[in-house]
């Protein structure tokens, strides 16, 4: 008996040791360009969707069914695209990357798009904004928003529920920036409000001299002035100069997307901020258990006085996104089997429950009004309406470049 019984138990110790050289095996490394802005004055942005992305491998890496990735970065610099457009050409060709990610900046997204039709790679965008990206590829997917995604309800919880009856907009000269203000004017003049004027402000890449552009705005005397900019320094800046030309005494309210409030930005812009209005899918005070949990998990890896913003948990969701198409792939990732395993997944996500559109390879998240306020000395985001799983309005309405 203690003979037969060795036998079955060297039997089942050799049976397992096989089934773990063949899972060892079978598992695969998937590489992954990513195209951030690592330098310049963006920089941040792609250190925020970076951490983020390092931060879910690190949390969840059983999330990949036994494969692991290997990240090969490239910086994208600026928002022009050339830069971008290079290192993905460089990325499929020469690295032979299985995934590209990333994609601060429209422009960079927008010039890459044809390489990856053509290298037949498949893109998962974390970022960039403008709504028919999607559209430029049948191999992209996006995981992050669309300026439609705020600007649009905004229009309409501006007219229904700030009473702002007339509106201006000042905007970023590029896509995204011309996009939101379409957006927000689309959604106010429906709710049946009037957008009195329309103020492109600049570029992209230099913060301007915003006083002339918010003066003119004073001048006209609308209730509420809407304002997209990119995050950051240009946010930054909006307020100083909202304060200084004297909007708010004038009587005219401030109001945007959640970019201009952006958590990394947010207690710099001092109490002129307070009462601020914005539409947003994101804040790092969001109180549900997801992203209590990221947010502890952020501040144990990267310090107790960092924070994460929009962009890190974009980079999260898109960690989390390509590695449900890794594992439905068993590590053999293809574009059309990438976009498939993608369309549909529905993920509880930090900000909420998120899902790709199977029919638009766009995110449907909630969109929530966010209020700034002071608490305990800090300025916080308090969420006080929602507009519950946006699809992208663009494309629903089928508008300009939307209806491709």
């Amino acid at each position: 008996m203690k003979r037969n019984f060795k036998l079955v138990a060297l039997t089942a110790a050799t049976a397992l040791t096989a089934g773990l050289l063949v899972a060892g095996a079978s598992a695969k490394e998937v590489k992954i360009g990513v195209v951030l802005t690592y330098s310049g004055g963006a920089a941040h942005f792609g250190e925020q969707i970076g951490r983020g992305m390092d931060l879910y491998i690190k949390q969840h890496p059983e999330a990949f069914g036994g494969h692991t990735v290997k990240l090969i970065k490239r910086d994208s610099k600026r928002p022009g695209g050339d830069i971008a457009k290079n290192a993905v050409q460089e990325l499929i060709t020469r690295e032979k990357v299985d995934l590209l990610t990333g994609f601060v900046f429209s422009p960079n997204a927008m010039a890459s798009a044809p390489l990856a039709t053509k290298g037949k790679v498949p893109m998962v965008i974390m970022n960039a904004g403008t709504a028919w990206i999607p559209s430029l590829s049948p191999y992209i997917a996006r995981v992050s928003f669309t300026m439609w995604h705020s600007g649009y309800p905004m229009g309409k919880y501006a007219h229904d529920k700030l009473g702002c009856k007339t509106a201006a907009a000042g905007f970023t000269n590029y896509p995204p920036g011309k996009d939101s203000r379409n957006a927000f004017q689309t959604g106010l003049q429906e709710a049946g409000g009037k957008l009195v004027e329309s103020i492109p402000m600049g570029g992209p890449r230099d913060v301007p001299d915003f006083t002339p552009f918010f003066q003119r705005v004073k001048d006209l005397k609308p209730d509420c002035f809407f304002v997209f900019v990119p995050a950051g320094n240009h946010a930054a800046a909006v307020f100083k100069t909202y304060s200084a030309v004297g909007l708010k005494a004038a009587g005219v309210r401030l109001i945007g997307p959640g970019d201009i409030t952006q958590d990394t930005k947010l207690q710099g812009m001092g109490d002129g901020a307070v009462g601020m209005i914005t539409m947003h899918h994101y804040a790092a005070d969001y109180d549900n258990p997801e992203n209590r949990a990221f947010v502890a998990a952020w501040k144990k890896a990267y310090g107790a006085d960092t924070t994460p913003d929009f962009m890190a948990v974009q980079g999260w969701d898109g960690m989390a996104a390509i590695a449900h198409a890794i594992k439905a792939q068993n590590g053999d990732v293809t574009a059309d089997g990438t976009i498939n395993a993608l369309k549909g997944w529905t993920y509880r996500s930090p900000r909420g429950s998120i899902t790709i559109d199977p029919e638009t390879r766009d995110i449907i998240m909630d969109a929530n009004v966010h209020r700034v306020v002071k608490k305990g000395g800090r300025l916080m985001i308090e969420v006080i309406d929602t507009v519950p799983q946006v699809k992208d309005p663009c494309k629903a309405l089928k508008i300009g470049k939307c209806a491709k």
